[in-house]
This record gives C-alpha cells, sequence and structure tokens, in this order.
C-alpha cells in the first residue's frame, strides 16, 4: 500500500494544482512577457497596427510585449504555428482579413479561421481606394461602371496577386454589378501593380489608402471611388461605390486572435486592454494615417466577423473563379 504523503506535503501540491486558478482570480496574469507574432515581413499594415498595440498593451498589462515577424505562405505560416501554440494566452497573433480570404482560396491551410482561435479583439477597418490612371475616361463611380460597360472586355485591372484581398474587392464588384467584364492581371506584389497603372498597362486598381492615395495626391493616378458604404474618414472627399452599385462595401479589418482555447479570462483582460488602448486620440490618428479607422468590439462580436466573412469569401470565389497563385 503506497505511503500517504504528509500533511504540508501534500499543501504544496495541492497549490501547484490550483496555481492557474487563483492566478486567474486573483488577476496575477500575465507573469511574464507576451509574443504578438506577426505573419508577415516588418512595415506592413499588420506590422504597424500590431507594434502600436504591443506598446499600449505593455503599459496596461505591466510586462513586455515583444513582436515576433514570421512571414511566408501569404500568412499561413506564423499564423498556423500560432494555432499550434499553448492556449495560455502568452502566443497571439495579429491578423487582417486576408486571412478569410486565403481559406477561400486555399484549402490546405493549417488552421481553421473559426475554430483554431479564440478571437480576442479587433484594431481597426478600412475601405479600399478605387484608382484608375490617368487616361481614363472616369472620374466617378456611375461615370467608371458605364465606362467598362460600353467597352466589355476592352480594359483590365490589376492586383497584387492571384486571390488576394485586391482582386476579392475588384471580384465583389463585378458580381454586384452583374455584367461588368473587365480582364484581371495579376502581380507579384502591389509595387509592380501600381507602376503597371500609372504607365497605362493596366487601366483599374483597388487597394488600401497608403498604397494608391499618395500616387493619386502627386498627379499621377486618379481616385474615384472609396468602398466604404458612406463617406469615409480615409478620405473624405471621394464618393462611396455604393453610390453606383447600391449596396458595395469591402473594408479590410485588422485583429488580434489567441489558440483556441484560451481561458475566457484572458481574452477578457486582453479585449479591455486593446479597447481601452483604441480609445485613446493619438492611437486612432496613427490609425487613420495608415488608412484604418480604430474599431473596438467584444470577442463575440469579433467572431462574428470572421465567421460571416469565410462564408461570403468562400461563396464569391466559387461564384466567380477565384483561385490562389
Amino acid at each position: 500500500m503506497p505511503k500517504l504523503i504528509s500533511s504540508p506535503l501534500r499543501r504544496i501540491a495541492l497549490a501547484c494544482c490550483l496555481l492557474p486558478t487563483l492566478c486567474f482570480a486573483q488577476g496575477a496574469w500575465p507573469t511574464k512577457p507576451i509574443t504578438i507574432v506577426v505573419p508577415y515581413p516588418a512595415g506592413g499594415s499588420n506590422d504597424t497596427f500590431a507594434r502600436q498595440i504591443a506598446r499600449e498593451l505593455g503599459e496596461e498589462m505591466k510586462q513586455p510585449v515583444i513582436i515576433d515577424n514570421r512571414p511566408g505562405a501569404s500568412g499561413n505560416t506564423g499564423t498556423g504555428q500560432v494555432a499550434k501554440a499553448a492556449p495560455d494566452g502568452y502566443t497571439l497573433v495579429a491578423v487582417s482579413s486576408s486571412m478569410t480570404t486565403n481559406a477561400a482560396v486555399q484549402p490546405r491551410i493549417p488552421y481553421d479561421p473559426s475554430k483554431s482561435f479564440a478571437p480576442v479583439a479587433m484594431f481597426a477597418k478600412g475601405p479600399f481606394i478605387v484608382a484608375v490612371n490617368n487616361d481614363f475616361p472616369a472620374k466617378t463611380p456611375t461615370e467608371l461602371i458605364a465606362a467598362i460597360k460600353a467597352k466589355p472586355n476592352q480594359y483590365n485591372y490589376a492586383s497584387s496577386g492571384s486571390g488576394s484581398v485586391n482582386q476579392f474587392g475588384t471580384e465583389l464588384l463585378k458580381a454586384q454589378v452583374g455584367k461588368l467584364e473587365i480582364t484581371h492581371i495579376p502581380y507579384k506584389g502591389m509595387g509592380p501593380a501600381v507602376t503597371d497603372l500609372v504607365g497605362g498597362q493596366t487601366q483599374l486598381l483597388i487597394s488600401s489608402g497608403p498604397s494608391l492615395l499618395p500616387m493619386v495626391r502627386a498627379g499621377k493616378l486618379r481616385a474615384v471611388g472609396i468602398t466604404s458604404l458612406r463617406p469615409s474618414a480615409i478620405a473624405p472627399d471621394l464618393t462611396p461605390m455604393a453610390t453606383a452599385v447600391p449596396g458595395y462595401e469591402f473594408e479590410l479589418w485588422w485583429g488580434l486572435l489567441a489558440p483556441a482555447g484560451t481561458p475566457a479570462e484572458i481574452v477578457g483582460k486582453l479585449n479591455g486592454a486593446v479597447n481601452k488602448a483604441l480609445a485613446t486620440p493619438a492611437l486612432a490618428a496613427n490609425f487613420l494615417k495608415e488608412g484604418a479607422i480604430a474599431t473596438p468590439l467584444s470577442p463575440d462580436q469579433f467572431g462574428k466577423v470572421i465567421a460571416d466573412d469565410v462564408v461570403r469569401w468562400k461563396k464569391l470565389a466559387l461564384q466567380q473563379n477565384i483561385t490562389a497563385d
């Protein structure tokens, strides 16, 4: 018969078993640095927003918040690694809506956008700019649609790659118009896509404000509309495409996820800290410079956005024959 553990040892063993629960109850988490994985190279929107949020989180949590860039496979490498990480709140991932468009066209991604993660908080949302080269005969959304319809299959639209968010935004416009015959020209990145739009090799590009507005302001491109349902603070002088195509809306979002199974207490604490940061005027102003509007949501609300987008983009990909490179 095994020997009974002495009373002091039993108390120590019991305390060790209960330590995680006691930590949550006493609000002790976090007790060590938190890592936010950015599944893209440094310098992009995901990286920029994650770093700004990390600074605020570090102050609020009284622990260092480290940014770890793990690019690869259109964001799938780093995102998939976090999906398999311990659900203890110490490893998170900063993602954008491209996670859901990837899921629509890449059947072998190493995670399920709706099941592999616990939604923590949305950072921001931002519409796209609809731009044409200076020789294109349109200055408004209505004129853009009319010009393309007048010359079916005579114009090209650019994207940063097959299956990219730029292609999804343009194909959504085509689907909602009903019959808009314009040819897709995919590029390897946004830089060459913008260059060829300026040069006239393509006539249309729907992309983010930071990608297009500098060229518009320099007089090298013309912006004809914006993809938000209503006028946006991103570019308040631009007319929504919805004025010509009722109901058309295409906006990117950025946010923070934890591995599935992360305790609700940790998710709630992180959500509160992120939303507190988003309420600061300085952070909101910095986001606006990057073409996004701070958008605080609850974890459940953010989870619904992700789930709805997965369904929406899978349906569009099938309807418009959108495939990945």
